[in-house]
């Protein structure tokens, strides 16, 4: 099948673990952050971690729009179900993960709350059109990958007049927080970063410049197949050794310089940046999250249902925060594979399928 089998090659692949080992200096140690939790789950599955020389560490980062998502804003969610009586949709991972009082929103759904999983945010404008005496809001999370689909449903809401569709916007970008892991920097090094793919075939490569310019950092964007991964953290370690700090785009088959522009323009015509957010893990980060423009403020559900946004300190036994910074991994959690696991999670990083939680139980690397 075209750009899958050729991707996983293993002749290819024995040639650039030797290519990799040939590159990377034995006196040296190279310290590359995998931002999005899709790269995660590749190296976990396909054991690329254990075939790279121990000089070459890969550092977990907070790309899953799961994981970030702090309790204080699963528990909105719980509340406009709960409390105010309305037909919430969202994502299937989002259903799992913890909030306060020992809920969320699978176990507010058990307690009564009309909580709906969806498949595409178009599904919630379908449960708008069929229920039109109630309410309906989509929580809609994600990172640039996913917002372009929640503006397509907010303007074909708007064209049809729709009054009782609306959004719970929790959509997070991913430079403020990659700018903020690096002004943090105290406990974790990074000398690199292999950029997200799905994010990047939308803003395109342009956005990172910053980093290889105002922090010496190079970045690689890189596709989800185990050469991609492979062929990104050679071209990471080739500009480390010569001393450079440039955007590469590995992932040319999918991903150009200026991004999809169709897609930014309708982003940037539905949405407007938030002050700050809350990410679980970072704190508030500035300019790193979405709201809806004053355009669109009429389906925004924050300001229909008055929400007022709490902050939830995390389960003191769930190290999330830390992995998601990079600083531990998640074996160094003294709860991981033990009473958090993906049937009975405590934590974010163990419910998503992008979550690094996740990738090390399911592909056994804890057992290492």
């Amino acid at each position: 099948m075209k750009y899958i089998t050729e991707y996983r090659d293993k002749e290819l692949a024995k040639k650039l673990v030797a290519d990799i080992a040939k590159e990377a200096r034995p006196d040296r140690n190279y310290r590359l952050m995998e931002f999005c939790g899709g790269h995660t789950h590749v190296i976990s599955r396909y054991g690329l971690e254990g075939i790279l020389p121990k000089n070459v560490r890969m550092i977990h980062g907070p790309g899953c729009p799961v994981c970030v998502m702090p309790i204080g804003r699963i528990d909105s969610a719980i509340e406009l179900a709960l409390e105010h009586g309305v037909i919430l949709c969202t994502y299937a991972d989002t259903m799992r993960v913890p909030a306060s009082k020992g809920l969320s929103l699978m176990k507010a759904k058990a307690q009564g709350g009309d909580i709906r999983m969806i498949y595409s945010a178009a599904d919630c404008l379908d449960i708008a059109r069929a229920n039109p005496d109630r309410n309906v809001v989509f929580f809609a999370i994600g990172f640039e990958t996913t917002t372009p689909a929640t503006a397509v449903v907010l303007k074909q809401a708007k064209a049809e007049g729709l009054k009782n569709f609306f959004v719970f916007c929790n959509h997070v970008l991913t430079p403020p927080a990659m700018r903020h892991i690096l002004k943090n920097q105290e406990k974790v090094q990074i000398e690199g970063f292999v950029g997200p793919a799905h994010v990047s075939t939308i803003i395109g490569s342009e956005p990172y410049e910053t980093f290889a310019k105002d922090y010496s950092k190079p970045v690689v964007i890189a596709g989800f197949e185990p050469l991609d991964m492979l062929q990104s953290i050679l071209m990471l370690i080739r500009q480390i050794n010569r001393g450079e700090a440039k955007v590469e785009n590995e992932f040319t088959r999918a991903v150009r310089p200026e991004g999809n522009m169709k897609a930014i323009r309708m982003m940037e015509e539905v949405f407007a940046l938030r002050d700050s957010f809350e990410w679980r893990g970072l704190g508030s980060v500035p300019k790193s999250a979405l709201k809806l423009s004053d355009a669109y403020s009429d389906f925004d559900a924050e300001k229909h249902f008055n929400l007022v946004y709490r902050s939830v300190p995390d389960n003191k036994a769930c190290e999330c925060g830390a992995i998601l910074r990079g600083e531990k991994q998640p074996s160094d959690c003294r709860a991981f594979g033990t009473v958090c696991t993906p049937e009975s999670p405590i934590g974010s990083c163990m419910v998503s399928s992008e979550g690094a939680c996740a990738a090390y139980f399911t592909y056994g690397r804890h057992k290492r």
